[in-house]
């Protein structure tokens, strides 16, 4: 007799994401949402930081190996120390295969930054 549970998977729903804020137009951000906010900008705001978070958004496959990211014009300890300040921000997720380490940008952060400087229609 095994003691082996299988669990089910949960699915998000179909073009579910959870931002962390409200478009910038909706109302004003509470303390939590600003703080959230301005993490990820925070992480972005270094130009090193935007470029590898480029790299791998935009590479092929939506996944980055570090190899491929790496020539950013820093060392690689640097970028190593940019892609975990990215990581810390929840901007990118890592796989380790072998050597090397893949990153990805998860499609619910691009589409909750995105909603979140979208500029929400005015009522009528």
């Amino acid at each position: 007799m095994s003691n082996t549970k299988v669990l089910p998977l949960l699915e998000p729903a179909a073009g579910s994401v959870a931002p962390c804020c409200p478009p910038l137009t909706e109302r004003p951000f509470t303390a939590e949402e600003a703080e959230s906010a301005a993490a990820m900008f925070k992480a972005l705001g270094d130009p090193v930081r935007l470029r590898l978070f480029s790299a791998v958004a935009s590479h092929e496959g939506g996944e980055a190996c570090v190899c491929d990211i790496s020539d950013v014009g820093v060392s690689q300890p640097t970028v190593s120390h940019h892609l975990k300040k990215l990581k810390e921000a929840g901007l990118l997720t890592s796989e380790r295969r072998g050597t090397w380490v893949y990153y990805r940008v998860e499609p619910s952060v691009l589409a909750a930054m995105g909603k979140l400087l979208t500029i929400a229609p005015a009522a009528a």
